[in-house]
């Protein structure tokens, strides 16, 4: 199933809390709203992409629980960035102190911030162009650090505040470069061989 966008007219405009309640009642579709209004509902992921999923949510998760410095979001958490967009990046990590510094109300809804990091992983349905479009929604929003990996082409884009996106493309014979979580995700380094070798 490709991904379906419907538009949704200024004069019935979800509020957050309708959107919130949306989500809810359909919990077995992932949902995203751009700041636009337009209603994204995406398919569900296939057995190779929720492999790779769960595999670089595992090395965010064993490098946090060393530095004990953030938090740690699966696919399914939305946020709610600056913008008005509700997003759900694939997998995402957001500094202790500013999750710290939220309302319970806020924490057990939609986080109403944009994560410091955050991976974006092209599945098979996914069109480039707009996972692109997103990454840098997430940088406008606040993002310190973003990753773009695409099993597809293969290449990887990492996206940083105020720079040109970095393109790393290599074929399918080469081995894939290990990602620094540079000062954003400190000591972090991502071996991506098992994502492209799948």
């Amino acid at each position: 199933m490709e991904t379906v966008t419907l538009n949704v007219p200024d004069t019935v405009a979800l509020t957050d809390e309708q959107f919130y309640y949306l989500c809810v009642a359909n919990e077995e579709w992932r949902m995203e709203l751009s700041a636009e209004g337009e209603l994204i509902i995406m398919s569900p992921t296939g057995g190779e992409s929720g492999i790779r999923n769960a595999s670089l949510i595992g090395d965010i998760i064993i490098w946090n629980r060393q530095t004990n410095l953030g938090y740690v979001f699966d696919s399914s958490t939305i946020f709610r960035l600056p913008n008005g967009a509700k997003r759900s990046p694939d997998v995402s990590w957001v500094k202790r102190d500013r999750w710290e510094a939220l309302s319970p109300q806020d924490k057990k809804r939609f986080p109403p911030l944009c994560p410091d990091f955050l991976i974006e992983l092209r599945s098979e349905s996914d069109r480039l162009p707009q996972l692109q479009t997103k990454m840098q929604e997430y940088l406008t929003n606040g993002c310190r650090l973003g990753w773009l990996i695409d099993p597809l082409t293969p290449q990887i884009e990492i996206y940083r505040p105020s720079q040109p996106v970095e393109t790393l493309t290599f074929s399918t014979a080469a081995t894939p470069p290990t990602l620094d979580g540079e000062t954003v995700l400190p000591g972090l380094n991502l071996d991506l061989s098992f994502i492209f070798n799948l």
